[in-house]
Parts: C-alpha cells; structure tokens; sequence
C-alpha cells in the first residue's frame, strides 16, 4: 500500500503532470470546435512567451517590459518577409525569431549598467519606441491598419489544426529546453547573477555576456511565439503589442511563480482562462490584471509554484524565488544605503 501510495505521489509531480497534459492536447482537435482549438493555439503561444520571460525576469533577476515588444518584433519580421518577398512560413518564422533575438541581444548592452525600476524604465521607453515604429513605418509596416497574411496550408490538416499542432510541439520543445538550460552552466550563472551581480562578478561570471545571452534568449522564444502568432491569426497589427500584453506577460510570470518552468505553463494557462471569461468586460480587464499582479507581489511573491512546492513533497523545483525582482532591488538598496550609512555612524 505504501509503495502505491509513493507513485501516486510522485505522479503529482510537474513532470508527470505536464506530459499527461502534452498528451490530453494532442487529442483536442478531435474533441472541440474551431474557437476551441484557436483557445489552445494560443495558450501554447503564451507559455513560449512566459518561459522566455520567466528565463530573464525569474532566473537572471532582469526586471525588463521589452517581451511584448518583441514578441511584435517577431511577428511582423515574419508576417513582412512573407507579405514583401513571398517567403514561406518555414522560412519566415525563423528569420523573425533570429531578429527579435537580435534586438533583444542589443537591450542587454545598457542592462550592464541598469538593474530594478531604472532598467525597467529604459525597456518600457524601448517597448513604446518600437510601438511608434510598427505605428508610423507606414512604407514597411503599413501603419496603423495593419497587414493580412494568408494562413499556411497543411497536406492532412485544415490550417487551425495544423497550426495548432505546430504551436503545440514548438512549445513543448522549448519547455525542456528552457529546463535543460536551468540545470546548465549557463543557467547556473544567470541565477548566481540574480542573487548577487557583485557575488557573481567575483566567482569570474562575465555580467555583460550572460546578461546578453538571456536577454538573447528570453528574445529568441518571444520571436518564435511572435511567429506563430501571425501564422494563427493570418493578420498584425500593433495594437496586439501594446502595454497591456506586457501587464499580461508579468501576470503569467508572477501569478505561476518566479524562477519556475512550471510555474509559467500554470500561469499562462490561468491567465489565458481569465482571460478568455472577461472577453465582454474588455474595459475590466487591466484592473483585473492589475490587481492580480500587484496581489501575487505583495502577499504571495512565490506564485503557485512555490505554493505548491510547500504543500507537495513531489513538486520539486530547484529555483524558485522567494520573492519578486521589484522586492529584490529594494532589498539592494537598502543593503546599499545601510553600508554607507554604518561609516558615518561609526565615526561618530
């Protein structure tokens, strides 16, 4: 009895549990309807955006709101190169994930010197420049109306479905590698730069590479969910990519838990659920949101995953935050402002 007991347990555990939800999605496009189907596109989408934001938020401790931005930047780099040079979505998904990833590489450069609400500001002043781009670039972007795009056809699928199952598979790739990458050397030395960048930086952890590479990388899973989006929907336009998405992102992230894989995959999904049920109270949502995000802060910085963690033995994460990036730098600068207050209260 105890041993089955022990299995049971252990299949309460974020990996069981995951795969047997990877496999109950494989199933639904047998079982729903097309809104249904365009539901769960989406909800892959999101955690592609969620782990990648979780890998520089969570992990590297890098508070930065350019995600959503990005994640434009990965849509229209696919959606133009297919519109204005015939590429196909093989082809063109990958090149606008390789140019998110590219600008999302640069960002990094003034992250050396930014950390907490002032690298907040500056990737917030980024997201708002690359809104009037895609708002004004008329010539390229067309404007502010937008661009269709013919949705990809499949030999066997209609393009919902095959859509769908791209999505699907894309995210469930980039899930274990953002896992595998946790538990790397790499991943090693974003967290050691989130506990303490002047720790880090004395254990011979080059600040400016690592923080480039997650910002690269976070950028590169926001590109490719960019481009699928595009493919999904057959149309971009920038109001899509606008604050309200990174007020969403954030929620994912926190409301799931920092530092967590699983966590993201939790929080994309009730996001997206909320989401999805306040759809006819639109001018309710960033209230809603808001004040799921400022509550996660505040009274449960460790989201559902370190929830979980605490009342499951099986539900074993290594990495989780204890507390959220807002509460990390005013933690900074109070170590800060007390050290240059001790000299002076010493001398007197």
């Amino acid at each position: 009895m105890m041993r089955g007991g022990k299995i049971a347990v252990r299949l309460l555990g974020p990996g069981p549990i995951g795969l047997l939800c990877f496999f109950a999605m494989l199933l639904l496009p047998l079982v729903a309807n097309p809104y249904l189907l365009f539901v769960g596109t989406q909800l892959s989408i999101f955690v592609i955006l969620a782990v990648g934001l979780n890998i520089l938020v969570g992990y590297c401790g890098q508070l930065a709101f350019s995600q959503a931005a990005i994640f434009g930047i990965g849509a229209y780099g696919a959606g133009l190169l297919k519109v204005h040079l015939g590429w196909s979505f093989l082809l063109s998904v990958p090149a606008g994930a390789a140019l998110a990833c590219a600008v999302g590489t640069l960002i990094a450069l003034p992250a050396l010197r930014l950390y907490g609400l002032y690298l907040a500001l500056a990737t917030l002043a980024f997201a708002q420049f690359t809104q009037w781009v895609f708002l004004n670039w008329e010539r390229v972007t067309f404007g502010a109306g937008g661009f269709r795009l013919s949705r990809p056809a499949f030999p066997y699928f209609t393009a919902g479905t095959g859509t769908f199952y791209i999505a699907l598979f894309v995210a469930a790739i980039l899930v274990i590698l953002a896992a595998r990458i946790i538990r790397s050397r790499f991943g090693r030395a974003i967290i050691a730069i989130r506990d303490g960048e002047v720790a880090a930086e004395s254990l011979g952890i080059d600040l400016l590479r690592y923080k480039a590479l997650a910002f690269g990388l976070s950028a590169l899973y926001a590109g490719v969910a960019g481009g699928i989006n595009a493919m999904t929907l057959g149309f971009v336009a920038p109001e899509t990519y606008d604050l309200f998405l990174a007020v969403l992102l954030k929620a994912m992230i926190v409301l799931g838990g920092l530092g967590s894989i699983a966590g993201s995959v939790l929080g994309a999904g009730i996001v997206l659920i909320l989401l999805e049920l306040l759809r006819a109270f639109k001018s309710a949502q960033e209230i809603v949101f808001g004040a799921i995000l400022l509550s996660c802060v505040l009274f449960a910085p460790s989201g559902l995953a370190g929830y979980l963690s605490t009342r499951l033995d099986s539900w074993r994460e290594r990495y989780v935050r204890a507390f959220s990036p807002l509460q990390a730098g005013a933690a900074r600068d109070a170590a800060e402002a007390s050290s240059s207050a001790s000299p002076v209260s010493g001398n007197a």
